[in-house]
């Protein structure tokens, strides 16, 4: 457990403190599983070792094999699109155009029990039988643009399987009939199980049915997913099935129309031809090339269920007692096509980077070879054990043999250590025979010509001797029975300085401290100090004791909080200085120092007034090493502290006719005015408009101007500046 938490905290190989070095694991399968194989195998327990010896064995020069068959004497034929060829590869690897179909896509091929050959094609296509002689019309169907698979009955006769609509036809004696409709868009899968039972999967809806006769049919198993794409029926009476949610079969149909499926999963097409062909009459069509049919208009592919977040890909056992059980899943690659090479293993191809998988007894995954081609599309086994598969992006035959391939290499995904990186030591376990590891390194995402070379490769443990940088692969050179069992790749991140943001300075009004409760004190003792003296010279009672005037106190004390942002790339703690110096003075003074907090509070009356800056370091020292550590420093804006109200003074009133006026000025020694405004007999407050127009100078006039009245009145003025500071005067109206 101990190895396992560790790979946990460092395997996506990013610093958690600058401060140490930082180690960029990888020991378990999903660490591997993310580079590039090339004759290795990669097993469960996270060990990359020699794989399966893979030979290509034919290329067809086309994007695709879609459909292979194998005969009794080993030759093999692969169906191609998207020119509609067939070809004939011998069991020494000698390769032969057979046959070329009107139609673009060869999606299925068959053999029958006397091993003739029958090929099915798309769009609006039918199905041949194909000979070296010649090659003729065996059957149309009479709805269906598409004919997705091919499979021949205990009973002999040809069922073929249609899309849009999903239908299955029983071909016997040269006549076809309609065998079972499914219901659905498209019938992807065909085969006969130990009981000779017809098995069809499905697509939009992923089921897979079970056929007992004609039009008589039984919903075996209802998927997760969008398509049933591969069946493999076992002898002990289990089904093995490949279920996509990405429905392959509508993105190929839209492919050779060249309709853009947006999100759909599946082979990506490069070239897209759509060809209608017509019926033809006679008994034979040659072997040579046939020419070019008319191009007509794609037609619409009906769309699926939406199958958003679900697992894009699973293979599945289903028992004989129809318990499921799902061997492997996956939301990153799509299972073509699946092949069971007996001693209890399950072999399945998908399309990242044409990988082979391989599932023993212990139904663990093994990643067994990579053919390094964009997707593996079919599978067969042979009687020797060994395995053909058939690639797309480019159309490939590779055979997977049982014995070792003698090298293999494996590159490593790119790792990012976050900034440049200081390189230690590459270390590996390993055992049995040679490995060499290189490494380079690069400040690109991706390895270019800006990279540094790879370099010389290493027989044993060591420093890396490739240049600094912010990125950094490897790679692993195998012989013999070598196998690698873990690589740390061991560095020192630069230090990225502290990011300092945004200083504010905030003034608020802090709660003024209690006033220290009263001593209560004796009537004895209290009037042995108690004096009252009144105006007339005469001793007073001495229980009297006068009537003092009452203070109001200050109910608040203004404070000014300062508050920054900050950040470190690195994550590193970081401690901070505040500093303060005024306009016009030469030297900053320490407020705070060595402290976390990133805002700080402050006696506003300690500053007198003026304008201030204010200065904020920030530092991660206390997580690097004194010479590794870095700051930075942000300075606020001018702060302007105003303690000192306005000035208010009031002329003398001045009655004209039934109005009564009075003069005010205002001046303020610090910051411009802002408002002003007036009270009578402690009433509501009303604004006063400054004589230029505008209250924004230091100094501004204004006029009170009220209708004369009896009685007497008290008109208080008060104005404030920038700073809200008060500034207040009364004059009584007789």
């Amino acid at each position: 457990m101990k190895r396992f938490s560790l790979a946990l905290a460092l395997c996506s190989g990013l610093s958690l403190h600058a401060a140490g070095t930082a180690v960029w694991e990888m020991h378990r399968y999903e660490d591997f599983v993310k580079g590039r194989f090339t004759g290795l195998s990669l097993l469960r327990d996270g060990r990359v070792q020699l794989a399966p010896q893979l030979t290509e064995i034919f290329s067809a020069g086309q994007p695709y094999i879609w459909s292979v068959a194998r005969a009794a004497d080993g030759t093999v034929y692969a169906g191609t699109g998207h020119a509609g060829k067939i070809y004939k590869i011998a069991p020494g690897g000698a390769a032969e155009l057979l046959w070329t179909a009107p139609e673009p896509e060869v999606f299925a091929l068959a053999l029958d029990r006397a091993g003739i050959l029958y090929a099915a094609t798309s769009p609006e296509g039918k199905v041949y039988r194909v000979s070296a002689a010649q090659s003729a019309d065996f059957f149309r169907p009479p709805e269906g643009r598409y004919l997705w698979a091919l499979a021949v009955g205990p009973d002999g006769a040809l069922y073929a399987a249609t899309g849009d609509p999903g239908r299955i036809y029983r071909i016997a004696g040269g006549q076809g009939e309609l065998f079972y409709d499914t219901g659905q868009t498209h019938v992807t899968s065909l085969a006969f199980d130990a009981k000779g039972r017809l098995l069809a999967g499905t697509e939009p809806n992923g089921l897979l049915f079970r056929i007992d006769a004609k039009d008589r049919g039984f919903v075996l198993y209802d998927a997760n997913f969008a398509e049933i794409r591969a069946l493999v029926p076992a002898p002990d009476g289990s089904v093995y099935l490949t279920a996509m949610g990405g429905a392959v079969a509508r993105q190929q149909a839209a492919a050779q129309a060249g309709q853009p499926q947006p999100g759909a999963a599946g082979p990506a097409v490069t070239t897209s031809i759509t060809v209608t062909a017509e019926a033809q009459t006679g008994p034979a069509i040659q072997t040579q090339p046939q020419p070019a049919q008319q191009q007509t208009p794609p037609t619409a592919v009906p769309q699926v269920f939406d199958m958003t977040g679900l697992d894009r890909s699973a293979l599945l056992r289903i028992r004989p007692d129809h318990t499921v059980e799902t061997l492997w899943e996956s939301k990153e690659e799509n299972a073509y096509d699946l092949a069971l090479p007996g001693e209890g293993r399950v072999v399945f191809a998908t399309d990242t980077n044409g990988r082979i998988y391989e599932l023993g007894p212990s139904r663990k995954t093994t990643l067994l070879v990579e053919t390094r081609e964009t997707e593996a599309l079919r599978l067969l086994s042979g009687g020797d054990g060994d395995l053909l598969a058939a690639t797309g992006n480019l159309g490939k035959l590779f055979r997977i043999a049982r014995d070792l391939a003698p090298t293999g290499s494996y590159q490593s995904p790119v790792h990012d250590a976050g900034a440049v990186a200081r390189w230690g030591r590459i270390d590996w376990r390993a055992e049995g025979g040679a490995l060499k590891v290189s490494t380079r390194s690069g400040n690109a995402l991706r390895p270019d010509r800006t990279w540094s070379d790879w370099s010389p490769a290493m027989n044993a443990p060591g420093g890396i001797a490739s240049p600094n940088a912010r990125y950094i692969q490897w790679k692993a050179e195998f012989t013999g029975k070598a196998v690698l069992d873990g690589l740390t790749v061991s560095y020192l991140p630069q230090n990225s300085p502290p990011v300092l943001k945004d200083i504010s300075v905030i003034p608020y009004a802090a709660a003024a401290p209690a006033p220290p409760p009263k001593t209560a004190v004796s009537p004895q003792s209290a009037a042995t100090f108690s004096v009252t003296v009144t105006d007339t010279g005469d001793s007073a009672s001495s229980t009297s004791g006068g009537t003092p005037t009452q203070t109001v106190a200050r109910v608040s004390v203004p404070q000014l909080s300062i508050n920054w942002q900050a950040e470190d790339p690195d994550g590193d703690k970081l401690v901070f200085t505040l500093e303060s110096r005024g306009v016009g003075e030469k030297e900053w003074k320490k407020l705070k120092h060595g402290f976390s907090e990133t805002h700080h509070s402050v006696d506003a009356h300690a500053f007198a007034d003026g304008r201030y800056l204010f200065r904020v370091t920030a530092s991660d020292r206390e997580a690097n090493a004194p010479d590794d550590a870095r700051e930075d420093v942000l300075i606020s804006a001018p702060i302007l502290i105003d303690h000192t109200p306005p000035a208010v003074r009031l002329s003398p009133a001045r009655v004209q006719g039934q109005t009564v006026e009075i003069g005010v000025e205002a001046t303020d020694a610090a910051s411009p005015l802002r408002r002003a405004e007036y009270s009578v007999n402690a009433g509501p407050w009303v604004p006063l408009r400054a004589a230029d127009g505008v209250t924004d100078s230091q100094r501004e006039e204004f006029a009170v101007r009220l209708e004369a009245v009896a009685g007497e009145r008290v008109v208080v003025v008060r104005a404030f500046d920038a700073a809200e500071n008060a500034g207040v005067a009364k004059i009584v109206l007789p």
